[in-house]
């Protein structure tokens, strides 16, 4: 089971906050937080990207236990550091001076600014160390691009069932995870280990599982097996733990989303 260090967010910045220094050489990670009404909680965005740093710190620190190579230098955890931003209030210099987007996830690194969350998460695991979350096997390689380029579809599937009736409308998605789940045997996961491809897909799933449970009465994995050992496996690992949100919050946020728009 994959550990890593658990960490305390920093301040979630809003319109009043004051522009940090930007493109300074530090690695910073852009997100979105949602506050609750209460301000008691925060909602996590769904974050690939988040997921994916924590990772790569844990392998890290585990070869710094084996390796004197590593003795000395910083884990991911340390070296990209998290900007949280709050969604319903963001800062006017966030668009103006780090992405004209205005989206999020974004990583400022090397002078620019890099976005969208399966392309971060490609380059996260290409230009920072620790061993890679994608396969060499050809096969494997081919499957998880599929799966990765497959992502949107999905999570429009099931997006628009909410303004609809998702026990029906929303099955062939999950089917189609728990078909994926059966193309390799020698893992839990979509190729066998844990890779992109499970990240890629996790967060959404996630918070599907929570909001489709709570309002519809629905379980995605009834009658799914493959899916809910993958998740059941995903829920034992820290670098996945630290980027889950309260249910009753994330419950609340959907339905005034979505529910809204009926």
């Amino acid at each position: 089971m994959a550990t890593t260090v658990q960490e305390n967010l920093p301040p979630v910045l809003d319109s009043k906050a004051e522009q940090p220094t930007l493109f300074d050489g530090t690695i910073r990670f852009h997100i979105f937080l949602f506050l609750s009404c209460i301000l008691v909680t925060r909602v996590h965005l769904p974050n690939r990207v988040w997921i994916t740093r924590n990772y790569k710190n844990y392998l890290f620190d585990f070869l710094s236990l084996i390796s004197l190579e590593s003795v000395g230098r910083q884990g991911l955890q340390d070296k990209i550091k998290l900007v949280p931003l709050n969604l319903q209030d963001r800062p006017a210099w966030y668009a103006q001076k780090v992405y004209r987007v205005n989206k999020v996830p974004a990583l400022e690194h090397n002078g620019k600014i890099i976005g969208e969350s399966i392309d971060l998460i490609k380059y996260v695991d290409s230009n920072f160390e620790g061993p890679s979350l994608f396969p060499d096997d050809p096969e494997k390689k081919k499957f998880g691009e599929e799966l990765l380029s497959y992502t949107d579809t999905f999570n429009r599937d099931v997006y628009t069932s909410f303004k609809g009736d998702p026990v029906k409308q929303a099955g062939a998605a999950f089917d189609y995870l728990e078909n994926a789940l059966k193309k390799f045997d020698d893992g839990p996961f979509f190729l066998g280990q844990f890779s992109l491809a499970d990240i890629a897909y996790i967060p959404f799933v996630e918070r599907f599982q929570i909001f489709l449970s709570e309002v519809y009465k629905y379980d995605i994995t009834e009658g799914r097996p493959k899916l809910a050992a993958w998740i059941e496996e995903l829920n034992k690992i820290d670098a996945f733990k630290q980027t889950k949100t309260d249910p009753k919050e994330l419950v609340e946020f959907y339905k005034k989303h979505f529910q809204a728009q009926q």
